[in-house]
This record gives C-alpha cells, structure tokens and sequence, in this order.
C-alpha cells in the first residue's frame, strides 16, 4: 500500500507542476503569437502549436508506456517541454514565428505528459475505482493551474526586468515548472505499466502467485481503432472525450483575444483564466466519484447539459452591447467543468468498454485525437473570431456539441444507467477477435 500511496502522490505532485507550467503561459500564448505576427487572425495559432504538439507525441508516449513503462514515458514528456519553454523564450526575442510554434509545440508534450498521468493512476488502484483514481490526478492540477495564470503578471515583471519582453517572462515560470515535474517524474517506480493495477506489488503474494492468464500482447494502432469504430460504446467514449477538448479549446483560446479586444486589463484576462481552469479540474474527483457510482454516461450527461450553459452565456455575451467579465468568468467555468465531465466521464467509459490489450492503445489513440481536434479548432478559431467575432466561435462550439449528440444515439441504450447495471466490458469474444485481427 505505501508503495502505490507514494506512486500516487508522485504522479499528483507531478501533475500540479505541470499544470502550473502549462497554465502560467495560457493567458499570454495567443497575445505574443498576434504581437509577433500583427495579425488578430494568428492568435490562435500559439494554442494550435501547443495542442497540435500534445497531439502528436500522445501516442508515442503511450506506446512508450507499453514497452518501457509510465516512468520512462513521462519523463521524457515533461522534460521535452522543458525543452519546449526554452524555445520559446528564443523565439520570442527574436521575433521569428517558426521558432516560436516549434517551442509551443515542445510545451505541448507536458500537456500529453499531463494527460497520460491520469491512465498511470489507473493502473494502480482496481478497475472498481478507476473513476475516483483518475479523477484524483486530474485534480491535483487545479492548484498549479489557478496559481500558473496568477503569475501571469508577476512573469511579465520579471521578464521586463531580465530584458525580455514582458509578455515572454510567465514562460520562465513554464520552464522551471516542467523542469521539476520532469525530476519528479524520474523518481517513479519502473513497475508502473499500462493495464496492471497489480504492477507495483503491495506484498510477495503477488510474486508468488504463477497462475494468472496470459494476457495478449498490446494491439497494434489500425487492428484497435477498428475494434473501437464497430462498437458504439468505445466510439462514443473517444468521440466524447475529444469533443470535450475542441469545444473548450474552440472558446478558450479565444477569450484572452476577445478580452484584449474589448480592452480588459492582463490582470483580469489572468483572473478569468484561472477560474476556467479551475472549473475544469477542482471538482474531478467528484465526477470520478460518480463515475465509479452511477456509471460514465450520467457524468457524460451532465457534461452535454453544462457546456450547452456555457456556450448560452458566451452567446449573450457575444451579443450585449458591452462585455461582462462577471458573465465570462461564469461562462468559462462552466466550459471547465463541463470539459472536465466529457473528460472523466469518456475516459473511464473507455476503459471499461475495451479489452485490457486494447486500452493503452486506445488511450493513446483518443488523447492524440483530442488534441489534433483542439488543435483544428484553435487554427480556425482567430479566422474566426475575425470574421463573426465571439459569436461565431460559441456557435461552433454548438456544432461540436450537437456531434457528440448524434453518436450517443446508438451507445446509450448499450450503456450503464443507475438501476439498469454496469457498462458492458469487453467479452473473452471480444478479445478473442481482437487478438485474430492483430
């Protein structure tokens, strides 16, 4: 037990600091990439570098995960960021765009680092509490993530200070940031693998026991994705989880601009930026808790109901003749919580829904989507946000929404409601056509 607490409480410190890294240069990421290029419509492109990067290293940090471990694979995410800050900070003083998205690129490794934490807590506890083991790194974000933006201003003070430019200095904070959760992450047990609740042994018992099943090996990219595709239920766990993340990227990344725009001060963008993230991490654990409880479609079900209630306060925001930093803050709470709900909820209907040789791949899989999917939305989103202002980017927000509808039509009478039973987990048939497909 004290080996998986301290596993546990490594994976969490970890992932505070690498909340607190990643969030510190939330709040200025779209200003710098519109100072260096000029162009309102390039805002989007620092977040879209970031998401794109996260999208494109969560799979193979995740087949790193299989064949070397979670230690190995974190680590290496959390210090490619580290990387990535300092590339930045490069591409910031010398004012060249290529070299600027190539860091935020880097810093998006942090993020899929980030994400890939919450499947690595899941591999030490049982699969009955998976929800709540999840739910528990996500968490631990919130305290990094609220206190990164609020850093915002003091960063910019400090760049000034070295000479920088004073919106480069919050990435000094990313750097050291990353920095530490790369050492923490070091000092993970090797026996962290992906799909073992078993893997870090709380006694000899578990060494003595020479029984167990022979589990297949981990299913290959192509052979996973078509087992996923023919059942609604894992279709519509991925599907939600990366809608999740394009409709919050979609308003996210938009709303410093549109402040900015509407002539707030940094301070309060910072503000309303840490609300948002905590919105959509302080309550995880209670989502996971329901998860476990009363399945992951009632948490997916809340999810739809809250993003449709931010996405109604962005509209009347959008349309009133003066913007309101009280009704944003709101608005963007709820797209935190809801988020965190398509999240947690679609993480752990994933899980559940899929045989065990299947899951790293798919986790992997769903995490690279959902960030190339934020990634589309924060590349349209400044063309976008030019041409029909908040507006539009709210109402494509509904588009994404109204998606995931459509693909819950034929999962939900298949999924677990309270006073109906579980979610079906994949048969031994199951398995059995998988490991045939491979």
């Amino acid at each position: 037990m004290k080996t998986r607490t301290r596993a546990q409480a490594k994976l969490i410190t970890a992932q505070l600091l690498s909340g607190a890294g990643i969030a510190s240069g939330y709040a200025v990421g779209g200003l710098l990439a519109e100072e260096i290029t000029g162009k309102t419509s390039m805002a989007g492109i620092a977040q879209m570098s970031v998401i794109l990067g996260a999208g494109l290293i969560a799979y193979p940090l995740a087949v790193l995960a299989g064949k070397a471990g979670r230690r190995t694979a974190l680590t290496l995410g959390f210090g490619i960021g580290t990387i990535g800050a300092t590339v930045v900070l490069l591409g910031v003083a010398l004012q060249f765009l290529p070299l600027f998205m190539l860091g935020m690129m880097l810093c998006g490794s942090a993020t899929a680092s980030g994400l890939q934490a919450r499947y690595a807590a899941v591999d030490l506890v049982d699969p009955a509490n998976a929800g709540r083991a999840m739910s528990l790194v996500v968490w631990a974000t919130t305290v990094g993530s609220v206190l990164g933006p609020s850093f915002t201003a003091p960063g910019a003070h400090l760049g000034a200070a070295l000479g920088m430019n004073e919106l480069a200095g919050p990435y000094l904070i990313s750097m050291t940031a990353f920095g530490l959760a790369t050492l923490v992450a070091s000092t993970l047990t090797k026996k962290i693998k992906p799909g073992a609740a078993e893997a870090v042994p709380e006694s000899t018992e578990s060494a003595e026991s020479g029984d167990s099943a022979v589990e297949p090996p981990t299913m290959k990219l192509g052979p996973a994705l078509r087992f996923a595709l023919a059942r609604p239920v894992p279709l519509f766990a991925m599907v939600t989880i990366i809608a999740g993340q394009m409709m919050m990227t979609n308003v996210m990344v938009m709303t410093p601009v549109h402040m900015d725009h509407q002539e707030f001060s940094l301070g309060a963008i910072g503000i309303v930026v840490s609300v948002h993230i905590a919105g959509m991490y302080a309550l995880s654990p209670v989502f996971g808790w329901m998860a476990d409880r009363w399945g992951p479609g009632t948490v997916i079900a809340g999810g739809v109901l809250v993003f449709a209630t931010a996405i109604i306060l962005g509209v009347i925001d959008a349309t009133a003749e003066v913007s309101s930093m009280v009704l944003l803050s709101i608005a963007l709470i709820f797209l935190g919580i809801g988020w965190s709900m398509f999240l947690i909820g679609g993480s752990a209907l994933l899980t559940a829904s899929v045989p065990q040789h299947a899951k790293v791949t798919l986790q992997g899989a769903s995490d690279a989507a959902m960030n190339l999917g934020g990634a589309l939305m924060a590349a349209m989103a400044g063309t976008v946000l030019q041409a029909g202002g908040f507006l539009w980017i709210n109402l494509m927000a509904t588009v994404v929404l109204l998606i995931t509808l459509a693909f819950s039509i034929r999962a939900v009478p298949l999924m677990h409601w309270p006073g109906r039973g579980r979610t079906p987990t994949a048969t031994k048939d199951d398995a059995a056509e998988t490991s045939q497909v491979r």
